[in-house]
């Protein structure tokens, strides 16, 4: 007997609608904060690694293609730390956006933080916070109702 969970894409309706109109204005922030798309998805692909969100893993791979990114930048993004392939600001977004994800160790901490700050203008701060935040409710929603990924 399969366990039967609720799908929260679906109920209630009314909060996915609350969840596109949230989706949207993120996305719109982060482009008006100078976020490219290609890295809003490779940003929100990281966390969706980090949570094991299957779903989001492949969404977001192939919305970071159709973006433009490159399949050496896709690639490496788990190992963001250990690859030249992404400049400063990337990293200090990469970083603050994986201690958002990971709060429970050690909340934001400070150091990772201050890093953001100093290599981020206010508005790109907000926009990889409000990602974090995003992608992260996604990833739950996603893995509570258990979202089949399918070939």
């Amino acid at each position: 007997m399969s366990e039967r969970r609720v799908v929260l894409l679906k109920n209630p309706p009314e909060m996915l609608a609350a969840m596109n109109d949230l989706e949207a204005k993120v996305k719109a922030y982060a482009r008006s904060a100078g976020i490219a798309d290609g890295f809003l998805h490779l940003l929100k692909l990281r966390a969706s690694q980090i949570n094991q969100c299957s779903y989001c893993v492949r969404l977001h791979t192939r919305d970071a293609l159709d973006a433009g990114e490159s399949s050496d930048r896709i690639s490496l993004i788990a190992a963001w730390e250990e690859s030249d392939y992404f400049d400063d600001k990337e990293r200090a977004s990469l970083a603050l956006l994986e201690a958002i994800t990971l709060i429970a160790d050690g909340q934001v901490p400070a150091d990772i933080y201050r890093a953001a700050a100093e290599a981020l203008s206010e508005e790109e701060l907000a926009a990889v916070e409000w990602i974090a935040v995003s992608i992260n409710t996604w990833n739950r929603i996603a893995i509570s109702s258990r979202t089949s990924v399918r070939p």
